[in-house]
């Protein structure tokens, strides 16, 4: 953990106000595009957001710095993501490109990134949730396995297999998406 990182947890352990301000300022962005990649509905992604930061708020006293203050957090929004998809209704369907698309004509090519974004983007929420979480961080929080393994409380060779198969899983279902360009 880096000299800042011990700097705010102290601040935000003695009771500094601002020091919670400054992390959610810091951290905020990150937190909501992971829920948001993870859950596809963006209020969920904000609710689960904001929780994390209570929970991280609240365990405050148990964060012991072994990881990095990001790390901690991320995996609080993964566990409270996957917690929030394993009690989701089958069926409710999360926000989409299509669902908020501009209604005005578009040239061809516009339309068929669209349709490929769409497609990658249903294939994804398709992936087992472990997969998905695996997949997100790896792609595109860029986060090396080691801190995946972390953040997942799994082995570093079981986040290479999610990994691998998320990876597969996208290629098999998106076989025909190749642009021809």
């Amino acid at each position: 953990m880096n000299e800042a990182d011990h700097a705010l947890i102290a601040r935000l352990r003695q009771g500094d106000h601002s020091a919670l301000d400054t992390l959610v300022r810091q951290h905020q962005k990150e937190l909501y595009r992971l829920a948001y990649r993870m859950t596809r509905n963006a209020e969920d992604a904000k609710d689960i957001s904001q929780e994390a930061f209570l929970r991280a708020y609240r365990a405050l006293a148990s964060f012991d710095g072994r990881s990095s203050l990001s790390t901690w957090l991320y995996r609080i929004t993964v566990n409270l993501c996957l917690t929030h998809l394993r009690q989701q209704r089958p069926g409710r369907e999360g926000e989409t490109p299509e669902n908020t698309a501009d209604p005005s004509p578009k040239p061809l090519e516009e339309l068929e990134a669209q349709e490929r974004l769409r497609a990658v983007s249903e294939a994804v929420q398709a992936l087992p949730p472990q997969q998905r979480a695996t997949l997100l961080l790896r792609v595109h929080q860029g986060l090396p396995y080691r801190e995946i393994a972390e953040i997942l409380e799994s082995s570093e060779g079981t986040v290479r297999v999610n990994y691998f198969h998320a990876v597969a899983k996208l290629r098999s279902q998106l076989k025909g998406l190749r642009d021809d360009g």
